[in-house]
Order: C-alpha cells, then sequence, then structure tokens
C-alpha cells in the first residue's frame, strides 16, 4: 500500500518504539510457534519455520526468544491458534484487510469490530474486499546488496513478476505459488533476503486527503497494537504533498 511504511515511521518516531518492539517480537513469537507446530521443528525441513525464523531475524530478534517459541509448539500445554482474515472499510471508502492468529476467535473479532466502527469504518463479510487484492509473495533486500538494475536482472532471472526500488529498499513480487523458488533463486544471487511473506498487494490504490490519510493510518496502527493481529494492508494512497505536511 502505497505511503504505509513512510507512515509507519512518522507514527513511531513520535516515540512508541519499546512497545512497538516488544509487540513484534510477540507477533513474530507467535508465526514461529505456529509454523512449528503445524510441521517439524526443524527450519531445514519446514519451508513456512525456515520463513518465520528468518523474519524475525531480520528484525533483530534474540535467538533465545526464537529457540523458546520453537520448543513451546513441542509442549502438550501450548495455545492452538487459528488463522483468520478479516475484511472491512476504512475512512474515505478505503480497503483494509486484517490478518490474525487467535486463540480466542470471539474476542479478536469484537476487537476488529470495535476498532473499525471506531474509526468511521465498517467490518465486512470475507471476500468483501480481498477481490480487489492480489495475494503474492514479497521479498525485501536492503540497498546495500545492490543497484536497481542489479536487483531488477536477478528479479528476471528468479521468475519474479515486479520489482521496485526506493529508499527503503528493493521490493520483489512474484506469484503466490512461486515464492519458494523464487526467493530460493535471489538468495543465490543476491544472498539472504531482509524478508520474505505473503502480502495482499492491491491492484489498485484509493487516493485520500491529509485528514483521511491520518485517520486511515491510526486505524491501521490501533489494528497492528492489537495482540491477535499479525498484518493488516490497505489500498490507501497519498500524495508527495500530503506526505510532506506528514512529515513535517
Amino acid at each position: 500500500m502505497a505511503g504505509h511504511s513512510q507512515f509507519k515511521n512518522i507514527m513511531h518516531r513520535k516515540g512508541r518504539q519499546d512497545s512497538v518492539r516488544s509487540k513484534m517480537f510477540s507477533k513474530l513469537a507467535r508465526e514461529i510457534t505456529v509454523a512449528a507446530k503445524a510441521g517439524l521443528p526443524d527450519p531445514a525441513m519446514n519451508a513456512s519455520l525456515r520463513l518465520a525464523i528468518q523474519n524475525a531475524k531480520a528484525q533483530s530478534m534474540p535467538k533465545d526468544n526464537i529457540d523458546r517459541a520453537i520448543k513451546k509448539a513441542a509442549g502438550s500445554d501450548g495455545e492452538n491458534y487459528e488463522q483468520i482474515r478479516y475484511e472491512g472499510y476504512g475512512p474515505g471508502g478505503t480497503a483494509v484487510i486484517v490478518e490474525a492468529l487467535t486463540d480466542n476467535r470471539n474476542r479478536t473479532a469484537s476487537n476488529v469490530r470495535s476498532t473499525f466502527t471506531k474509526a468511521g469504518g465498517a467490518l465486512g463479510e470475507t471476500g468483501s474486499v480481498s477481490f480487489s487484492f492480489d495475494h503474492v509473495g514479497e521479498i525485501t533486500y536492503k540497498l546495500a546488496v545492490g543497484d536497481a538494475d542489479k536487483v531488477m536482472e536477478a528479479a528476471i532471472e528468479a521468475g519474479a513478476d515486479d520489482v521496485t526500488t526506493d529508499e527503503d529498499g528493493h521490493t520483489i513480487i512474484c506469484g503466490f505459488e512461486a515464492l519458494n523458488e523464487v526467493s530460493k533463486a535471489l538468495e543465490s544471487a543476491l544472498g539472504e533476503a531482509e524478508t520474505v511473506k505473503i502480502v495482499w498487494k492491491p491492484q489498485n490504490t484509493v487516493p485520500v486527503d491529509e485528514e483521511k490519510a491520518v485517520s486511515v493510518m491510526k486505524l491501521i496502527d490501533v489494528l497492528e497494537d492489537d495482540d491477535d493481529v499479525q498484518a493488516v494492508y490497505s489500498n490507501f494512497e497519498v500524495s508527495d504533498e500530503v506526505m510532506a505536511k506528514l512529515s513535517a
């Protein structure tokens, strides 16, 4: 979603880094536990676990936390998490997709619905907005791996569909089913990626003004702050002029 990472930088610059980091580690640990529980606890034999660990390392999650999350999957008293997707509408006619891992479906649904309502949006049925997104693989690299031409060439060779480069790094998009194959080919050419994940990419974006942009981002921020929510995607877009005002 256009502007999401820049908005996150603006919001988090205001002072919530420690709290955000703690919640992020908790969510990454939950992903690792679920992946380990769904397959073997060995990342060499479990692609989902390998990706979860890789993404945790990219966020500087300590090795002890990662090992603890894997061991938790083997415990008989460990929680059973359910993957759920919520879809709804945010301010300015924007579409929002929320992915959650929860051990209490009723609690999570109630929290997500309440958050949408308070933001002036509305929770919809499953499928109400996801048809306007593509479920794709996303692989990111830091700028240090090389210039845009080098990454583009490697991505084409690997079978990727699209590449964008900006101040935050290189983002490579590929088909959902091709993620494992493309990420392996890119690792051979560019080294280990910063993140490898499945995302919801909007087919078209919805331009919003400064007021609506702030409202949408607050909605996303509150949703992401929920312990059960793993990821939030939207199709809002802001102009450079609005971004400059918000960054001031």
